[in-house]
């Protein structure tokens, strides 16, 4: 059996979409185990109103608080211990039977209990943040970083390369991932300081398949299957991609009313206008994985229903199912660095 945490609160319908997510993820896996922590009483009373499911596999943690997200990350993580997210980390730090963790809550908070009380794979320098994206060739597109690290180096682009890889590897199944580094431009020399220096790092990379360069406007064309990034251009290029999709079916939405003849179209194409819209929705595509914790951790969009809530725990049983984590310990241990690099670079002392 594997063991999954889900915090129950700090998301936008808590607890009622992680308590319907999760009985969702019950019935997709037979050998799934979850425990849900908040507090014990609501938690109770909305699973007995979700009909048949195997009781035995499913369990409550008390934990009354709940972390806010306005609420600075390390003062909530140290004054609320009993809060449900914390609970879980604890949960997940304490017992080596327990594969992972799911949270809609504080991404900062979520970010500092992790580092702080689960730890990292060892060799990693940090863990990042990789939320998956759809593309327009029907595939689908993972960024790392898009939060966890602002300040980072190329050795840090390096190892988000190859845990990136395996990942999609192992979960998603894509053989060769085509790796790219978001630049704002394809040629080699282009970039700051940072994507100069990590650009011939990452085609020593062995395991993984560089692409190259990417700009921003092509990251849903199809033609890449990871990017690697600092947190700070990774959250804006996520979100500005997923704003202007969002923007865009409003304006569709709006013209379509605008006109009888309008309407009468989108009638004959209401099929498609659904695909479209289940294509473009980030419900159906899951959390963004902390990639590099020493346990599965696996953080969903605060405003995740249950679709969304089932989709993380999916994430989170597969990735311990294919043991990345242990994958990534083996492959981070080949990953060259700038100091190993230069070494092999520098001329030969005559004697």
């Amino acid at each position: 059996m594997i063991r999954i945490i889900v915090d129950c609160y700090g998301g936008d319908h808590s607890p009622q979409a992680q308590v319907e997510g999760a009985i969702a993820a019950l019935r997709e896996h037979d050998d799934l185990c979850l425990v849900l922590t908040g507090d014990e009483a609501e938690l109770r009373s909305i699973l007995d109103g979700q009909g048949t499911y195997d009781r035995d596999r499913i369990s409550v943690v008390h934990a009354p608080q709940v972390i806010g997200c306005n609420e600075k990350p390390t003062d909530a993580i140290r004054l609320k211990k009993d809060s449900s997210m914390m609970s879980a980390v604890r949960l997940l730090r304490e017992d080596d039977d327990i594969a992972g963790l799911v949270s809609c809550g504080s991404t900062g908070a979520l970010v500092a209990a992790s580092m702080l009380r689960i730890g990292r794979v060892p060799g990693v320098i940090r863990p990042a943040f990789c939320p998956i994206l759809p593309t327009m060739a029907g595939g689908i597109v993972g960024i790392c970083d898009t939060g966890a690290n602002v300040d980072i180096t190329p050795d840090h682009l390096v190892q988000y390369a190859v845990m990136g890889s395996l990942y999609l590897q192992k979960v998603y199944g894509i053989a060769e991932p085509r790796v790219a580094l978001l630049n704002i431009g394809v040629e080699a020399e282009k970039g700051d300081d940072l994507r100069r220096r990590a650009y011939p790092l990452l085609q020593q990379t062995p395991g993984i398949r560089f692409v190259g360069n990417m700009e921003s406007r092509d990251l849903l064309s199809g033609n890449y299957d990871l990017v690697v990034t600092d947190g700070f251009a990774g959250n804006v290029l996520v979100k500005s991609a997923e704003g202007t999709c969002l923007e865009m079916l409003k304006k569709l939405k709006k013209d379509i009313c605008s006109r009888t003849l309008y309407k009468l179209g989108a009638l004959l194409m209401s099929r498609m206008f659904k695909e479209e819209k289940a294509f473009m929705n980030y419900q159906n595509y899951g959390g963004s994985v902390m990639l590099g914790c020493a346990k599965v951790v696996v953080k969903g969009h605060g405003s995740s229903r249950a679709s969304a809530v089932a989709r993380c725990i999916d994430q989170c049983y597969r990735m311990k199912r294919e043991q990345l984590s242990e994958g990534i310990e083996q492959a981070i241990a080949h990953c060259p660095t700038e100091q190993s690099a230069s070494q092999n670079e520098a001329p030969a002392t005559v004697g």
